[in-house]
């Protein structure tokens, strides 16, 4: 529950993580039981939290897409159902919108425009400028990989558990030596475009048939993450120059990473916005936000599911 787009009355996330991480990454059908089973008592919790009945909601926000089709579905029918028994405007919004404006939450600072996002998380690396709200242009994408997944699968090589994000951050805090040999793809593609799947396999080649100790492993994390930084914001800094924009949002699962907000606020010369790292992960804050400063209600009947929706 959101007031205003930007304070949090309740914030209640239901995670199916802990079942995520016995099978090293995401099942949706094993997601999409779960969210099942928790949606209506969060719902319920977050109702309790915020101390408010349905009767003094304004709208409802609920992610249309992209994201697992079947968690998708359980949310927009859930909120349809909501929005017809309560009689309340239902807001359909992009998931990785509802990344941007984490930002927005609690921040006594709150971004201006135009601003210029990187948003990467398990599923995207994508640069998007904004004009002001609802006004998006997208400036590139992953082809392949996205920052999180890379995490992810470089995590896995190195025995390190899941998700692998946090777990090589945690292993790298410890490191004595950082590799820069580890590729930076698409370094001088002149786009604005990533990808992280040559830097997978050269980590799977070095790694390959290998024993590390724990320092090895320490370095070894630290200079995957590096990698994986300096990718993200080479291309970041080339559109915040070409665009000339003085505020860098970071936003995502993977904008939780300390050493990005860390380098970030290190090469941009302008303000850099990050979220507190539970606001960066999947929440329905977040979502109530971004339909607050980009309110459009649809009928109930029209809003559909759609995994591959996009700005």
């Amino acid at each position: 529950m959101v007031e205003d787009g930007v304070k949090i009355l309740s914030n209640v996330v239901a995670s199916s993580l802990p079942l995520h991480a016995k099978t090293g990454g995401i099942i949706p059908e094993t997601a999409a039981r779960e969210q099942l089973r928790l949606m209506i008592p969060t719902v319920e919790k977050a109702l309790l939290e915020s101390k408010l009945k349905p009767q003094d909601l304004d709208a409802i926000a609920v992610t249309q897409g992209p994201g697992l089709l079947g968690s998708l579905l359980i949310g927009v029918e859930t909120a349809k159902t909501l929005s017809f028994v309560w009689n309340k405007p239902l807001v359909p919004i992009n998931h990785l919108v509802g990344h941007v404006y984490a930002n927005w939450l609690e921040n006594p600072s709150p971004p201006k425009f135009p601003n210029l996002t990187l948003i990467v998380s398990g599923g995207h690396s994508e640069l998007v400028i904004a004009g002001n709200h609802g006004d998006f242009e997208w400036l590139g994408g992953t082809r392949d990989d996205a920052a999180g997944e890379a995490f992810d699968k470089t995590a896995r090589v190195l025995g390190l558990t899941y998700p692998g994000g946090p777990a090589i951050q945690k292993a790298a805090a410890s490191h004595k030596h950082i590799d820069n040999s580890l590729p930076r793809p698409l370094h001088d593609s002149g786009d604005f475009d990533f990808s992280f799947s040559g830097l997978k396999t050269a980590v799977v080649n070095k790694a390959s048939n290998k024993r590390f100790s724990d320092q090895e492993t320490a370095d070894f994390a630290a200079s995957i993450q590096e990698a994986i930084v300096d990718s993200l914001l080479n291309k970041t800094l080339k559109a915040a120059k070409k665009y000339n924009v003085k505020e860098l949002l970071l936003a995502g699962g993977v904008a939780a990473n300390a050493r990005l907000t860390e380098k970030a606020r290190e090469s941009f010369s302008g303000k850099v916005h990050v979220a507190p790292p539970k606001l960066c992960v999947d929440n329905g804050a977040m979502i109530a936000a971004a339909a607050f400063f980009n309110y459009k209600p649809v009928p109930w009947q029209d809003v559909q599911a759609d995994s591959g929706l996009f700005f």
